[in-house]
């Protein structure tokens, strides 16, 4: 008798990718609907859905329970709607409040990609959730899966008094070319593309496949606008910030470009391998490509040489959110930025912000990579009014660093991978913080995981919390783990993790101790990222915890990475 060898995750995933392109299966999606949960068969609900920005929620215990390194799924779905360059219209909006109230259980998230997903949906009420979505010119497809998710930009692009180009024409026609186009539905994993012309790299260019930056160059005495070139940023368990290569790529080259990486990825086998490693970054972290091997083939492929990269000037410690009131570029208006604490959004919110949106302005909303919502092109005598406005709904334009800073993934509330529950605790959190620390005026980026593969971004955080499960008095409790001093820009760096974990009922006491200690040792002018940069691991975990303690490790987990998620 012939021994059978198990067929690997990757060979599975593979296996599937090849028998079907998802995208052409909505008469199969319309069956289900008709036929029940039951009917589904199991590549749709643990492969193809993804591809239309579907996948099956957790039953609310995260990981814990389940089996394969992933919880039980409910018989509910979550839907993530793709918003390129996070450009909205108020009907669009006000269609995703009608449907997150018809069909999500009024429960709604903005994500770090710019997207609005829903949750609760049934199988039932897909078809129809869809074909609304598409009535207003939205769409879900590529929002999950192994292929090109939505492609990030900055979200004041048009109006930012002080960006270098809009570059959102090129984020939305990268969009079209990408999304749902049969050449990329099977790509070794989720592929994220920035494109930004703002200064500021709002849209964290560093950690996605392709960063693209604009910046401007003189030749022949004529200012000529271009961009720089970062590849295979990513964050997940094993973080990495882009690579810069020696290019400046000019304005018609961007879409050439953008296809050349998407194909060299889309024909890189080695990465079909592990789906634990199947990320662009591995080329350079696993495979041994540098930067010279990776320009030389995307010219190759793309049939052109760039020209040389021109000097850059990434920005340095500052706020990439938008929040507030702002002038814009067109004299006489602003546009206001309005907090969403954790990203949760409710129908009456969507509705209201829609409807302010359409009597202050043009009816043009934004949202953005820190889970929040901006209005563009508000007369400038009457932004203080929409101000007020918001803030009566529950979206401030102002409030301390640590509601404007939260940034919050799904956590066991939804995801089957996640290990702590994130959204009410980091709602929480901050009013526990708030409540302590009533005068603290620094910029705060306060992430919150709920598992280690980084969907809350906490790599990138001033304070990065990572979700784990420790034993108190015989029982298991959700608990976090601390990693301190992550940036992006002039002084990028991936947060240290700096040995330190306690209850999450401990978690606000420890920011504070932490945050006190800054207060009293910080010198003028120094921010969060400069103090924890000249302190040891030791030194911040003992002011975390008020007192010596032995380090602990993070414990990373050796299962399943997730493919529908955020990180």
């Amino acid at each position: 008798m012939e021994n059978s060898v198990k067929e690997t995750k990757a060979q599975k995933s593979e296996r599937l990718k090849r028998a079907m392109n998802p995208w052409d299966g909505l008469a199969e999606i319309r069956r289900f609907a008709r036929e029940g949960f039951d009917s589904i068969p199991a590549e749709w609900i643990g492969t193809y859905f993804r591809w239309w920005g579907v996948y099956t929620q957790g039953d609310g215990a995260g990981v814990v329970g389940g089996k394969d390194g992933q919880g039980r799924a409910l018989p509910f779905f979550m839907v993530r709607i793709r918003i390129a360059n996070g450009l909205l219209r108020s009907d669009q909006l006000r269609a995703i409040a009608n449907l997150t109230q018809r069909y999500a259980r009024s429960t709604a998230d903005l994500t770090v990609r710019q997207n609005i997903q829903l949750h609760w949906v049934t199988i039932e009420a897909l078809p129809e959730v869809l074909e609304e979505l598409w009535r207003v010119g939205l769409n879900t497809m590529g929002s999950c899966g192994d292929v090109t998710r939505n492609i990030t930009g900055c979200p004041v692009a048009g109006v930012d008094a002080d960006e270098i180009c809009d570059a959102s024409p090129l984020a939305l026609e990268a969009d079209r070319m990408l999304a749902g186009n049969a050449e990329f539905y099977n790509l070794p994993r989720k592929f994220k593309i920035s494109i930004t012309g703002c200064r500021v790299w709002c849209p964290y260019p560093e950690i996605n496949d392709v960063g693209l930056t604009a910046l401007q160059r003189v030749v022949r005495g004529k200012s000529e606008t271009g961009f720089a070139l970062r590849v295979g940023g990513g964050l997940s368990t094993e973080p990495y910030l882009g690579a810069p290569l020696n290019a400046f790529v000019r304005w018609n080259q961007v879409l050439p470009v953008v296809r050349g990486v998407a194909e060299l990825f889309r024909d890189s086998d080695q990465l079909r391998e592990h789906r634990e490693r199947a990320r662009l970054k591995f080329l350079f972290l696993r495979h041994g490509w540098t930067v010279h091997d990776f320009q030389s083939e995307l010219e190759r492929r793309i049939g052109f040489r760039l020209d040389p990269a021109e000097p850059e000037q990434p920005p340095a410690d500052v706020y990439r959110d938008h929040i507030g009131i702002h002038p814009q570029k067109q004299p006489g208006y602003c546009y206001v930025g309005a907090t969403v604490l954790r990203g949760r959004i409710t129908p009456e919110q969507m509705h209201a912000a829609a409807d302010l949106a359409e009597r202050f302005a043009g009816g043009e909303l934004r949202t953005t990579n820190m889970q929040n919502l901006l209005i563009v092109n508000v007369p400038r005598i009457q932004a203080d009014d929409l101000a007020k406005e918001l803030g009566a709904i529950g979206l401030p334009v102002s409030g301390s660093p640590f509601w404007r800073g939260a940034v919050a993934c799904s956590g066991t509330e939804f995801c089957k991978l996640a290990i702590t529950e994130t959204k009410s605790f980091s709602r929480w959190l901050v009013e526990e913080l708030e409540e302590r620390l009533p005068g603290f005026d620094q910029h705060l980026k306060l992430h919150v995981t709920g598992c280690p593969n980084s969907c809350g971004q906490h790599w990138i955080a001033d304070i990065g919390i990572e979700g784990k499960k420790i034993k108190v008095n015989g029982q298991m409790v959700d608990a976090y783990y601390f990693c301190l001093g992550g940036a992006l820009g002039l002084h990028q760096s991936i947060a240290r993790p700096v040995g330190y974990r306690c209850p999450a009922s401990e978690v606000p006491e420890a920011i504070e101790r932490l945050l006190r200690r800054y207060l009293a040792d910080g010198t003028p002018g120094e921010n969060l990222r400069r103090f924890f940069a000249r302190h040891s691991d030791t030194d911040l975990r003992n002011f975390l915890a008020g007192e010596f303690v032995e380090p602990v490790a993070r414990d990373l987990p050796e299962g399943r990475v997730p493919s529908g998620v955020e990180g």
